[in-house]
């Protein structure tokens, strides 16, 4: 039996035996009880169990969120399942299909899926989830979804173009015609997002694809082979993250990466809990951390910029004060996700 047990037995003993106390004797000891009761409250509790978490971090990323959790709580056995968000979300909807869903947790790409998710009755509310630090708009408000980063996607261009770019209509300039790449959102959450995002931001929505597109951008592949098409010279403008230009360019690569000024877009890499979870406590610890400051520095130490506003950018990104989101709504852009999909197809023809 541990201290804290045996404080607290003694603490209710001794509240019976002396209940002819006075007023300010029974206060005290109510006090000393709550406490007590605090101190082996969920955290402690939280420390104990297995957990599974599916995730589409990178293995590096993954498995320092792993070792930093453990570090923190040393009695929760946490594994975890690492691949891309569409084969990870293929595993675990035939999971769910076969009735035998295995993660407690899933750490993906995009809030669109966990909506989806949510929607369905897949994932598990959090209320207690500590979101003071935040501003609106980051997490689901309802609380079964919470962000953990924020990667967004900005303009990367060769630093031997013409133009410099800062504005996402730079874009629809002559000076780009022919020389721009960007991922498709037919084939690309993150794209998704981003169309989305801008179409439902700036003026004219979709006009910016048909202007876009009337510019020969080429749409197709992904983030890395926007950035190597770039880096190449064989494209001298794109759309990409924010940490693959970033981090090239500290490497000598002649890429650099903007942040217009209308705004970027984002994807949160968002954390959830599943509703069938076999230990919830455990669970919402882990949400928890990867929530509170020491959790953010994680992401910082990762290269990605935290979606706590208190912790830093990392290096190579400006004052993250300067940097501007543009509102995204992730249950609107799921109930519009096929609309969305279908405009993009018909603008670019693929």
């Amino acid at each position: 039996m541990s201290v804290i047990d045996l404080s607290y037995k003694d603490a209710v003993g001794n509240a019976f035996k002396h209940r002819k106390m006075g007023d300010s004797m029974r206060k005290l000891l109510s006090s000393g009880i709550f406490a007590v009761l605090s101190l082996i409250g969920s955290n402690a509790l939280a420390a104990e169990g297995k957990l599974l978490l599916y995730t589409s971090q990178p293995n590096t990323d993954a498995q320092q969120t792993i070792d930093a959790f453990k570090a923190k709580f040393p009695k929760v056995d946490i594994s975890f399942v690492r691949d891309g968000t569409p084969r990870i979300m293929a595993k675990l909807r035939a999971e769910i299909q076969a009735g035998a869903a295995q993660p407690d947790l899933l750490l993906i790409a995009d809030s669109v899926t966990m909506e989806g998710l949510k929607a369905e009755g897949r994932l598990m509310a959090h209320p207690a989830a500590d979101l003071a630090a935040y501003g609106a708009g980051i997490h689901d408000p309802e609380k079964f979804w919470f962000s953990t980063k924020l990667i967004t996607t900005g303009i990367i261009y060769n630093t031997g173009a013409p133009m410099k770019p800062e504005s996402w209509f730079d874009l629809t300039k002559a000076d780009a015609k022919g020389k721009i790449v960007m991922p498709s959102p037919l084939n690309s959450g993150a794209a998704l997002i981003h169309a989305a995002t801008l179409t439902g931001t700036l003026p004219g929505g979709w006009d910016f694809y048909r202007a876009l597109k009337a510019n020969d951008a080429l749409a197709g592949g992904a983030n890395g082979d926007v950035l190597r098409q770039v880096a190449g010279g064989e494209k001298l403008y794109g759309m990409i993250v924010d940490f693959m230009p970033i981090r090239e360019q500290a490497k000598g690569s002649p890429v650099a990466f903007v942040f217009p000024k209308e705004g970027v877009s984002a994807v949160s890499e968002p954390v959830a809990i599943l509703s069938t979870t076999k230990n919830p406590v455990a669970a919402k610890a882990f949400v928890d951390f990867l929530l509170s400051k020491e959790g953010q520095e994680l992401a910082l130490k990762q290269g990605y910029l935290p979606a706590h506003p208190d912790v830093a950018a990392p290096a190579g990104f400006p004052d993250r004060k300067t940097i501007k989101l543009m509102p995204f709504d992730a249950k609107n852009a799921l109930a519009q996700e096929t609309n969305f999909r279908k405009t993009f197809s018909d603008i670019f023809g693929q």
